[in-house]
């Protein structure tokens, strides 16, 4: 449960070694919470993340893999087995991929979308009816603006982030009344490792930001919150540009 300051006691990161997710760790851990679970592929780098952690909360680290359909029930089952009732769980689980291999490599696309959506989505399916039946928690889905109107120099990304952005959205309103809440946070351009080789964006941020932001939208209630604030009336203007005028800004 949360403490009197809504700090949860419990937090769940699932894609464990994401820059951001773990930025938002930092700072609940800072704030209180007293127990962590990082889930995720790269052992090694968990076990890292989790002895960095291990001085100020209780870490258990659990090996997940949003691509394995057979086991996102189970990956859940796990972790409440450790460590009880789920408080908070953050989905920061997504792969940028190549857009120029995938486009020529429908495998290598499928797996893209499967470990940005159709995974994440399945396994917060699990989370949701488990904070169901014990009548509260938190969820937090990390989006992106890239899902709010898909440019073509990214399409298959940003379209697997626009479906996760929506069933985040549909999964917080089926769940009104529950004691479970939904927020959604749509970054912009985020400096990573996952966009080292990139070029910044317009109104890039960091990791340390988002969480930041997304640690006050928790502690407001907020459904969704854009990071920086800028980035929605960009988006909102965007949104409603005519195609061929977008797709000469967004190229």
């Amino acid at each position: 449960m949360n403490d009197a300051l809504g700090v949860p006691a419990t937090v769940v990161l699932l894609g464990g070694t994401s820059d951001i997710g773990r930025a938002i760790c930092g700072q609940l851990v800072a704030a209180g919470a007293q127990t962590l679970v990082l889930a995720g592929r790269d052992g090694a780098a968990l076990d890292a993340a989790a002895e960095r952690f291990g001085s100020t909360a209780k870490t258990h680290v659990v090996a997940y893999d949003a691509r394995d359909d057979g086991r996102h029930t189970a990956v859940v089952d796990e972790i409440v087995g450790r460590v009880g009732d789920l408080d908070l769980v953050i989905c920061a689980v997504g792969v940028l991929g190549d857009q120029q291999r995938m486009a020529a490599d429908p495998q290598a696309a499928a797996q893209v979308m499967h470990a940005s959506y159709v995974g994440p989505a399945a396994t917060l399916l699990a989370v949701a009816e488990r904070m169901r039946r014990q009548g509260h928690g938190r969820i937090v889905v990390l989006s992106s603006v890239a899902g709010e109107r898909v440019r073509a120099a990214n399409f298959i990304y940003g379209s697997a982030k626009a479906g996760l952005d929506g069933f985040a959205l549909g999964l917080g309103d089926a769940l009104v009344g529950t004691g479970v809440e939904v927020l959604v946070v749509r970054p912009g351009f985020v400096r990573s490792r996952m966009t080292a080789h990139l070029d910044d964006a317009p109104f890039a941020t960091t990791p340390e930001q988002v969480a930041v932001a997304t640690v006050r939208a928790l502690e407001r209630g907020d459904d969704v919150v854009w990071v920086p604030g800028i980035v929605r009336w960009v988006m909102a203007a965007l949104r409603h540009l005519p195609r061929s005028l977008f797709r000469c800004l967004a190229a």
